[in-house]
């Protein structure tokens, strides 16, 4: 999979619900099943060019929302910062020995981990 069906399906995460009906069910088939364009007109009963036509309005609005909203890009931060802050708990488990500042460390580890994110 390369980088921009990626973000595409990110983006899909995120705003999906804000499509029509028939832009949420053509962009699953093509992104999240794998349909290729002539077998969604074919199950679709619409020509090539809809399918296309509809996939790529589905694709800028996913795009525009992204451009006003950011929600992808901040969600994006968030999970960068996250795996620094893992990754330093990490380095203080393995030097650290006293027992309180370790209990802290495994307390902060879990609200980490409680997020779900």
């Amino acid at each position: 999979m390369d980088d921009d069906f990626l973000f595409m399906t990110l983006l899909y995460d995120f705003y999906g619900a804000l499509l029509t009906d028939k832009q949420r069910e053509i962009f699953e088939m093509y992104y999240l099943n794998d349909y290729s364009l002539g077998e969604i007109s074919e199950l679709l009963d619409i020509s090539r060019q809809g399918v296309y036509d509809t996939l790529k309005r589905a694709e800028s609005s996913l795009e525009f929302f992204e451009e006003k909203l950011g929600l992808v890009k901040r969600h994006q931060e968030i999970m960068n910062r996250l795996d620094k802050i893992k990754k330093g708990i990490e380095i203080i488990r393995q030097r650290e020995r006293n027992p309180e500042i370790l209990k802290i460390i495994e307390e902060i580890a879990h609200e980490i981990e409680e997020l779900n994110l």
